[in-house]
């Protein structure tokens, strides 16, 4: 089975950020490339080509749901999945985000050790539906 290689994760969070990249690298061993905006992450999805993308919500500039549209407009985007993390996850949020085209959602507090784990089964779907 193919495992997941290379992640790109969009967080607004200096500290969260580092989280994320120290949990998918470390304890993932996942090449990953963090941005801190909308717009950084497309200025660089292209030439990194990530299998996956992990993306805030709530984010000054670009929100997570305007970032993913802008992904979706480039041709090399067009079958990775995008896996919002966010702290509100009510129902009906939720389905507004899977509404904009995540393949799924990881809810803050995450957990560091198996965060990388997690995004697999997004991964596999995603690359399954595309």
């Amino acid at each position: 089975m193919k495992k997941l290689t290379r992640v790109m994760c969009v967080e607004d969070d200096p500290d969260i950020r580092l989280l994320i990249e120290m949990s998918l690298a470390i304890v993932g061993q996942l090449d990953v490339l963090c941005c801190a905006s909308g717009s950084q992450a497309l200025a660089s999805v292209t030439a990194f080509a990530p299998e996956l993308v992990l993306l805030d919500v709530m984010m000054p500039g670009l929100s997570g749901p305007e970032t993913l549209c802008a992904l979706r407009q480039l041709p090399a985007m067009q079958g990775v999945p995008v896996v919002f993390m966010t702290a509100k996850a009510m129902p009906a949020e939720v389905e507004q985000l899977l509404l904009h085209g995540a393949t799924g959602l990881i809810v803050k507090p995450f957990d560091p050790m198996t965060l990388a784990r997690d995004l697999q089964p997004f991964w596999e779907h995603g690359r399954g539906s595309s």
